[in-house]
């Protein structure tokens, strides 16, 4: 299964803003797991004052 490289780009961005990981950390993780930070990141975010 492959994603669009630019909604690949847009995942990898958002985990390392939140989290100030590397890309090739981000992209070492497997899509599920990488997916699963992305999610909780926004829940999270959702979850803060102001809704993020």
């Amino acid at each position: 299964m492959t994603h669009p490289p630019e909604r690949l780009r847009a995942e990898i961005a958002y985990i390392a803003y939140h989290f100030h990981w590397s890309q090739q950390e981000i992209l070492d993780l497997p899509h599920m797991e990488r997916q699963w930070y992305a999610g909780e990141i926004a829940r999270l975010n959702s979850l803060a004052p102001g809704g993020g």
